[in-house]
């Protein structure tokens, strides 16, 4: 599976860790950056990771900044790209299970890194169900 990930600054540090923990379990992993600590406005490293999985170049997205929330707003803005904002182990499940998320929007500032790797973990891990959210689904690729 191909997964992009990008940040700014806030989550620098998060990013390196998900990137090494996803290449280990064999992920092919695009790095949109940023390349450091230093201050950076987070649009430029999101709206890439946004655009290959809308033009599905990656079949998932990991956006991180201090809260997440931005960083989930700008991805959220590209067509058939649902970008799900996750802080605990239900809100990555669910995301799959129920919205089908094919990004997820992490805040450094907000979890331990540890929590941070679950998450990912379980959002890779965990299938769509399918059913009756796959008309809700639809819908919201088609506005």
């Amino acid at each position: 599976m191909k997964i992009a990930i990008g940040t700014d600054h806030a989550g620098y540090g998060y990013k390196e860790r998900i990137k090494e923990h996803l290449l280990s379990l064999g992920y092919e992993v695009t790095d949109f950056g940023c390349f450091s600590e230093e201050s950076a406005d987070y649009p430029a490293f999101i709206q890439p990771v946004a655009r290959a999985v809308q033009a599905h170049e990656a079949e998932r997205g990991i956006v991180l900044g201090g809260s997440g929330n931005g960083e989930a707003i700008a991805a959220n803005r590209y067509l058939g790209v649902r970008c799900a904002l996750c802080w605990n182990e239900e809100t990555a499940r669910l995301a799959r299970q129920h919205n089908d998320a094919n990004a997820i929007s992490i805040g450094a500032r907000m979890i331990p890194e540890e929590l941070a790797l679950r998450i990912v973990d379980i959002w890779l891990e965990t299938p769509f169900e399918g059913g009756r959210h796959e008309r809700r689904i639809r819908m919201l690729d088609n506005l």
